[in-house]
């Protein structure tokens, strides 16, 4: 693949994640100047730390090879496509009493401890059982008509943990189940590092229908969709909730902040403490981003830990 195809891929990786920033990873220093239309021009002068070499030297090619001789860690773990990250290579983690005085970085508030307003009907169903059964007959959007099965969500009813993505795809709108294809297979092994199961945890998506080829859900389909959400999380009383994806994390915090400046913080979601990371589907397209998920899942473990002892 030619440098023009590889910096095409990666902008349209990133501004599916909502994000505006250009952080270059594996093209090469020559490649991007040949695409700017700078290749061949004699490299600016300018005062650099001495163990940098120019980066138009062969050895230092690629951007990285710069930042490894200052010192810098840049080189991510090679993984393979299904693979996570392995927990038991890890270095240990802090103590239970590191952690019961740690303050997490703060993220979006949404909401209080009063209930969101949404339609009587829903907010009258007492238990998940009974929202998979109004989904199956629900027509509040144009979805049900393309879709081949309802996809409500599965686990336990009582979890500490519920996972939240974006919408059903082709394999979930074929089963009814959520999170089955390539992407649930990676989800089961993210929750494996973390020392979950699915069984243990909710996981659902903010649309309960699939999108026709699985194109973005549109505002009426939210609309519509998100009252199952809201109302199943007010049953299962998480102690933690992840937004897998821009999209779903969006939603929950009703913002456009992009997914890069939402990680790393704590939010509150009605009072529940919310992490965010990028979609397994996202990770499948682009294996570096494992380790940023893996940091992700770990606060999260964290933070259901902390509020365990509470």
């Amino acid at each position: 693949m030619d440098a023009k195809d590889l910096l095409r891929r990666y902008l349209e990786q990133r501004r599916e994640l909502g994000e505006s920033e250009l952080v270059l990873d594996a093209l090469k220093v020559e490649d991007v100047m040949r695409l700017l239309g700078a290749a061949g021009q004699a490299p600016v002068p300018s005062q650099r730390h001495p163990s940098i070499r120019d980066a138009s030297s062969s050895e230092s090619q690629d951007w990285r090879a710069s930042l490894r001789e200052a010192g810098v860690n840049v080189d991510p773990p090679r993984l393979g496509r299904h693979e996570f990250i392995d927990p038991a290579k890890e270095p240990p983690q802090p103590t239970a009493q590191i952690l019961d005085d740690m303050a997490f970085k703060k993220g979006l508030v949404v909401g209080a401890n009063e209930s969101e307003l949404i339609p009587t009907a829903i907010q009258k169903l007492d238990s998940l059982d009974d929202i998979a059964r109004t989904v199956a007959k629900c027509t509040r959007c144009s979805l049900y008509k393309t879709a081949i099965k309802p996809v409500p969500g599965e686990g336990n009813p009582k979890a500490k943990l519920v996972c939240v993505g974006e919408a059903p795809g082709a394999k979930e709108d074929e089963t009814g189940r959520p999170f089955v294809g390539q992407a649930g297979q990676l989800l089961t092994k993210i929750l494996a590092a973390i020392d979950m199961t699915r069984e243990e945890v909710f996981i659902c998506n903010v649309l309960k229908h699939r999108p026709p080829g699985n194109r973005n859900p549109q505002p009426d389909e939210v609309e519509a969709c998100s009252p199952y959400l809201i109302r199943q999380l007010e049953l299962i009383k998480p102690k933690v909730i992840v937004a897998f994806g821009t999209f779903a994390a969006q939603t929950l915090l009703n913002t456009k902040t992009p997914l890069g400046q939402l990680r790393g913080l704590v939010h509150r979601y009605h009072g529940t403490p919310l992490v965010v990371t990028y979609h397994p589907a996202a990770l499948l397209r682009n294996p570096a981003w494992k380790r940023p998920t893996w940091e992700d899942v770990k606060l999260a473990r964290r933070v259901l830990d902390s509020a365990s002892r509470a």
